[in-house]
């Protein structure tokens, strides 16, 4: 007499074998509707991009029928580029992007190095501190950092937006470059170690080198973000030092919208972060795999 559990697997030999949603398709069916699926995201995502690009280039008497017609022009960024106001957040928000990432990537790299090899009171300390910042939303922290940058002397300064950076990406940063070095072997560190050299000198020998696919992913992500920043820039600067988005937001105003204006400068803002992402696109995806 055959048993259960030989009964059940001749059953199930005979039911014929389940196939997952694309499978089930018909014969390359799964593929065209894969095919379908990734065209609509991209669409979806490049849908904006384009119309800002196409409002650009037309003029502002045709700014709403921006889907009309074929009159393009270059004014537009002519225009913008002529304005002192627009060139000068120009080189702000690239300095303030630069130096903000180099002082970011100086605190966050010894943080992440020390929440992940060293255990202690200083380490637990550390890490509530920047759990508690960390969840804490960043728009409070605006009113305060105006009042304390007005105290300092320091408010529509390069100090007064390179500081509160900074202590946000510490706040974020140092739990992904914890990941990072989670990541690597710390035997080849405790190696360097019995042959005589000393922590700091294992950390740049040994760890350092490791983590540099990690570290060039941090820094893009650091500079991209410093670059796309508003509240901060927009609460703690005034006319001294312009920032690229601040400037942007200005061209609406009681008149009206200078919507083919305010596109051109957003093309022109986007540049510098695209080549940076497609430049640093391979180093993200090696980082975030670390």
């Amino acid at each position: 007499m055959t048993s259960l559990p030989q009964l059940g697997s001749s059953i199930d030999a005979l039911q014929p074998p389940r196939k997952g949603f694309f499978a089930a398709l018909a014969p390359g069916g799964g593929r065209i509707l894969f095919a379908l699926v990734v065209i609509g995201v991209a669409f979806l995502f490049a849908f904006p991009v384009l119309w800002v690009l196409l409002t650009s280039l037309r003029p502002a008497s045709g700014v709403f029928y921006v889907h009309r017609g074929t009159e393009f022009t270059l004014h537009n960024f002519v225009e913008v580029l002529q304005q002192e106001s627009v060139y000068n957040a120009f080189i702000n928000s690239f300095a303030i992007s630069t130096f903000a990432t180099l002082l970011s990537l100086g605190v966050t790299v010894t943080s992440g190095y020390m929440l992940s090899r060293f255990r202690g009171p200083a380490p637990s300390v550390w890490f509530a501190i920047i759990y508690v910042l960390r969840c804490v939303p960043y728009i409070s922290w605006v009113l305060p950092l105006f009042f304390v940058t007005r105290q300092l002397g320091i408010f529509d300064t390069y100090w007064g937006l390179l500081l509160p950076h900074v202590a946000v990406h510490v706040c974020f940063f140092s739990w992904i470059m914890k990941g990072f070095f989670d990541g690597i072997d710390p035997s080849m560190e405790y190696a360097a170690l019995i042959d005589g050299c000393t922590r700091w000198g294992a950390f740049f020998r040994v760890a350092m080198p490791a983590a540099v696919p990690g570290l060039t992913a941090l820094a893009i992500l650091c500079w991209l973000y410093t670059w796309n920043e508003f509240l901060f820039a927009l609460l703690l600067t005034s006319h001294k030092t312009p920032i690229l988005t601040v400037v942007m937001a200005q061209f609406v105003h009681e008149l009206g919208m200078e919507w083919h204006l305010m596109s051109a400068t957003a093309i022109l803002a986007l540049i510098p972060a695209l080549i940076v992402t497609i430049f640093g696109q391979k180093y993200v995806i090696r980082g975030l795999r670390v």
